[in-house]
């Protein structure tokens, strides 16, 4: 996950000083400057603003999530105001429309940044009071996910525990038991999801939208109509081969676990989401990496990096890979000045799927560090959201790829040949799995800012049984939805990760191409071409958001966006 691409969600008491401060130009008329030259002058101002407020509001995230002291946030919940209030200014957004209304007598580069900021700013055209409901509104849930810690037989647990204990059990009660563990957290923050709901949706209803889900998707430049469409189309291309696949998935299972097929439950699919394909019974991935140290997975991820020319040295230097108490149990990238200044924050196990997190987190950093830095600043970021996580999935995959397994992780050649037909199946359950589970998402943000008041326990089964063909616990009414922390630090951001893999499977069918490979894209080895690292570096990353992303995909290759190279490697 991109910090600097969520719309964070502030915690803690927000201070009031914060919403009221004075902003530029939001006495009066906006002078209407229509040159050029002004509206260079206008992009240098509102940059070297947004540089300096967004830098504090990076540090002081930074510090608060690697400790979760309330005081902490207390100091990030006023810099992330103060930055919010920069683009809530009237005046300087009624400037930038003033700008865009003509767009001939502007530099190719001073439109796009305006662009840019206009989409930035139009969300955040929002009264100070309500502003400050929004924040309140948060203000409790996030740091209750930072430092949640689930009660299983009086004992505190963390969910890593709980993930590396549900892996191994084999009683099912005692599987259940940790699978409601891992959701306890959805119990203590699900009333306050709703009424956070209710106020982004008043917050929409002030700028003119259905609601918050479809200001959120349009404020991401993407139209709702053609985008539910890809994604029925999608849904519609994986229908089959994920029913066969779980089917198959699901005798393996029902043998683990001395069962009938029908009488699995959602908690003996490993994952509390299900959103990842529980380990094959040809193939433990885990193995390649148990005889590590949580070391080795942050330097075999630095290495890999280097040797396709995309040295990531200093942001390892910057980053915090360990778990303790306190500290955000989850992941991300942040950067931290758009110059270079780029962190990840993991909690680094050796395992298959911390070695997948440290090359995906990385992948996210990479892109941040390699953007022109000769760029506006609001211009020095990735092409889109989903661009970025394209690329942390693609380098993320490697973790599972063949080739990968033994040039980094120190596999035995023979025994990955072996094993490669069912490393590969593998990948492709992996696949499925979470292009099925990001479509439950998907669907449920849109029905949970559609009625914040709706059943929203059963909508979320509904979806579950649809799209992920799991059957609802008997008897369980409660709210399992809320314990995903996205709705909260990454509202409306799901649907990014699936896009990501679009445009990952899209890039892996360039690089094919480029290197002649022939064959599984999963099998693809990227060592000996040195054009990867180029073609990264120079065509992906340094780019940043100068062009439109639909311009950019097809740039880099040569065809939009579509479900077509994700289709055929699920197949």
């Amino acid at each position: 996950m991109v910090f600097s691409e969520v719309l964070v969600a502030v915690v803690v008491t927000l201070l009031a000083v914060g919403c009221s401060a004075h902003a530029p130009g939001q006495d009066g008329p906006a002078a209407v400057a229509p040159t050029g030259t002004d509206a260079a002058a206008f992009l240098r101002a509102y940059n070297e603003d947004f540089a300096r407020l967004e830098r504090g509001t990076n540090e002081s995230y930074w510090t608060a999530a690697n400790s979760g002291k309330a005081e902490d946030f207390e100091v990030y919940a006023g810099s992330e105001v103060a930055l919010r209030v920069l683009h809530s200014d009237p005046g300087r957004y009624r400037q930038i429309v003033a700008f865009l209304a003509n767009p001939d007598a502007l530099a190719p580069g001073d439109l796009r940044a305006l662009e840019v900021a206009r989409l930035k700013f139009e969300g955040n055209q929002l009264p100070a009071d309500l502003i400050k409901r929004m924040v309140d509104a948060a203000a409790g849930i996030e740091q209750t996910f930072n430092t949640f810690r689930p009660v299983l037989g009086g004992e505190k647990r963390s969910n890593n525990d709980l993930l590396e204990a549900i892996k191994v059990e084999t009683d099912s009660a005692k599987r259940r038991d940790l699978w409601e563990g891992l959701k306890q957290v959805g119990g203590e923050v699900a009333g306050d999801l709703v009424a956070l709901a209710k106020v982004r949706n008043q917050a929409a209803a002030v700028l003119g939208y259905a609601d918050f889900w479809d200001m959120m998707i349009r404020s991401q430049d993407n139209d709702p109509g053609r985008l539910i469409a890809l994604f029925e189309e999608l849904a519609e291309a994986t229908d089959e081969p994920f029913r066969r696949m779980k089917e198959q998935m699901d005798r393996e299972l029902a043998g683990r676990f001395g069962l009938a097929p029908e009488a699995l439950m959602p908690w003996h699919y490993d994952n509390p989401f299900f959103q990842q394909a529980p380990p094959s019974e040809s193939v433990d991935l885990d193995r390649f990496y148990r005889q590590m140290v949580r070391e080795d997975i942050v330097a075999l991820g630095a290495r890999f990096f280097s040797d396709i020319g995309l040295p990531a040295d200093d942001i390892v230097a910057r980053s915090d890979y360990y778990e303790r108490e306190g500290k955000d149990q989850h992941a991300f990238c942040i950067s931290m000045d758009r110059s270079g200044d780029v962190r990840t924050l993991l909690n680094v196990k050796p395992t298959a799927e911390w070695m997948d997190t440290m090359l995906h987190e990385t992948g996210h950093a990479v892109y941040e560090k390699y953007i022109d830095g000769r760029l506006p600043y609001n211009l020095r970021e990735p092409a889109h959201i989903f661009t970025t996580e394209a690329v942390a999935m693609l380098f993320g995959a490697l973790a599972k790829n063949p080739t990968w397994l033994v040039a980094y992780a120190g596999a035995d050649p023979q025994e990955v040949e072996r094993q490669e037909a069912a490393i590969l199946e593998q990948r492709r359950r992996e696949q499925l799995v979470f292009a099925r589970w990001t479509l439950v998402m998907f669907h449920f943000e849109r029905a949970l800012y559609a009625d914040p008041e709706q059943d929203l326990d059963t909508v979320w089964y509904d979806l579950v049984e649809r799209y992920q063909l799991l059957r609802r616990p008997p008897g369980r009414h409660v709210p399992d939805w809320a314990a995903k922390p996205h709705f909260t630090i990454a509202p409306v951001y799901y649907h990014n990760y699936l896009l990501g893999e679009l445009f990952a499977a899209q890039l892996r069918a360039t690089l094919a191409r480029r290197i002649g490979h022939t064959g599984n894209p999963a099998a693809m080895d990227l060592r000996g071409h040195a054009e990867i690292g180029e073609f990264f570096r120079d065509e992906v990353f340094h780019p940043g958001s100068r062009l439109p992303w639909p311009e950019f995909v097809r740039e880099c290759t040569g065809a939009p966006l579509g479900i077509e190279a994700y289709a055929a490697e699920v197949r």
